[in-house]
């Protein structure tokens, strides 16, 4: 398994492939090749900071002469209008990774604010903001990396970080007891036994088979606290599916442990950022 920084530069190296195919021929007919730019990224939105060293690694693969000076640090509030990154160096090159820098860093900014929003939405309550697995191809650990920087917390990276029993595995299994039961007697004394559950009865059963976290799925806010009274004391609650912002507040009143929110990474809007260039 890769590390997340050998990941992270497969992901800009293919990016920038991508979107370079054999050339910027629109820079290379109207700019000289020993032309120098500087220019910002700009916030043009009010959002949260995030991924600004990344945007500079972009940079840095395309012509490692580019300087690029941060003016946000990870997990900070920008106003509209505020410099996120300066940088300076050939314009061809400058140009040549523009795009590719520009989208990263508007994705995890808008991950970030999301996370942010939501955190906010049931601050006062013991319930934290989670993320899933529903990510595109290879942005994984940036995608993560925002969901903490917003303020949330990250459920399983990949399949090998925990044990999570769900619906198939409970179909082909023959049940929760007998999926719980396998799973025990293959895990790790250190590793815990999560168990998705979509009724009241199967929340009993899980309990009873000895699960340590329950992955609440679907459920009304009655189902959740009848859920949390059962657990009470015998496993921490997750509740999951059909989250927004309207509802989590609701949701993290019923007293869950966690809330995992798929739409923070599978449908989150890039944040509004720009490259404002000038010649000096």
């Amino acid at each position: 398994m890769k590390s997340d920084t050998t990941a992270f530069l497969t992901l800009v190296e293919a990016a920038l492939a991508e979107d370079i195919g054999r050339g910027d021929i629109t820079s290379e007919a109207v700019i000289p090749a020993d032309a120098e730019m500087k220019g910002f990224i700009h916030a043009r939105e009010p959002l949260v900071a995030c991924g600004v060293a990344h945007a500079a690694q972009v940079f840095y693969q395309v012509d490692p002469g580019i300087s690029c000076i941060s003016h946000a640090v990870d997990g900070i509030s920008v106003a509209a209008g505020g410099p996120l990154l300066e940088i300076a160096g050939n314009a061809r090159s400058i140009l040549l990774a523009e795009r590719t820098a520009l989208n990263l860093l508007a994705r995890m900014c808008g991950i970030a604010t999301l996370t942010r929003r939501y955190v906010e939405a049931v601050g006062g309550t013991q319930a934290r903001i989670c993320d899933t697995r529903k990510t595109p191809a290879m942005h994984r650990a940036t995608d993560k990396h925002a969901v903490v920087t917003g303020g949330g917390c990250n459920h399983r990276m990949r399949l090998d970080d925990g044990i999570l029993i769900k619906d198939n595995h409970i179909a082909i299994a023959g049940g929760v007891s007998e999926a719980v039961k396998r799973a025990r007697d293959s895990a790790s004394h250190l590793m815990r036994v999560s168990v998705e559950c979509d009724t009241l009865e199967q929340v009993k059963e899980a309990l009873e088979a000895g699960a340590d976290v329950l992955l609440l799925d679907n459920m009304t806010p009655d189902m959740l606290s009848e859920a949390v009274k059962f657990a009470s004391g015998r496993a921490l609650t997750e509740a999951s599916g059909g989250v927004t912002l309207e509802n989590v507040r609701t949701i993290a009143e019923t007293g869950v442990h966690y809330i995992s929110v798929g739409a923070l990474t599978h449908s989150v809007r890039a944040a509004d950022i720009g490259l404002d260039a000038y010649v000096e």
